[in-house]
């Protein structure tokens, strides 16, 4: 590997490690001050709350009796592995691998809560009155620091996907 794509490469494990400590730290905090299905308003449209998750994305197969936990474990293991290589690949794509590093952070975060507690620790609770012909009394699914970086990492792909067709034409 070139000497610039091997510094690249730190950078961006280093962004996706930020990304990692920051939704641990946070998990840790709620863990050690909310109990189960405890909800302390923030605003008027926002709480903290506690709440575990042991499916996918709006709680999917989270009554599954259990394998789910193995399942979604092996997805993320899986993606992160993918990732790296795609940041071995390429490394000097700055929106590409700014985005994938995030997704990295995140799919990394969930997957530690898998596998120390069966479950995701999901802590972030929006809610306002135009959601509640999607969700119930419109509170958007609840969720936490990972699920926002892969949020955000996926939007940020598909900005450089688009880039790089207006580009091409």
């Amino acid at each position: 590997m070139a000497r610039y794509a091997q510094r690249s490469l730190f950078v961006w494990l280093g962004i996706a490690l930020v990304v990692l400590l920051a939704d641990q730290f946070t998990k840790v905090l709620i863990l050690g001050s909310f109990q189960l299905g405890d909800s302390q308003p923030v605003t008027s449209f926002s709480n903290l709350v506690r709440v575990h998750n042991s499916g996918a994305a709006f709680s999917f197969l989270s009554s599954a009796s259990g394998w789910q936990r193995w399942l979604f474990t092996g997805i993320g293991l899986g993606a992160a592995g993918f990732i790296v290589w795609l940041l071995r690949s390429h490394a000097s794509q700055t929106l590409f691998c700014f985005a994938l590093a995030l997704v990295l952070g995140g799919a990394l975060g969930n997957v530690i809560d898998r596998v120390l507690w069966g479950y995701v620790i999901d802590f972030l609770d929006f809610h306002w009155d135009w959601l509640t012909l999607l969700f119930y009394q419109g509170h958007f699914p609840a969720f936490n620091v990972a699920d926002s970086a892969i949020s955000t990492g996926t939007v940020c792909l598909i900005i450089d996907k688009l880039l790089r067709v207006r580009r091409a034409a």
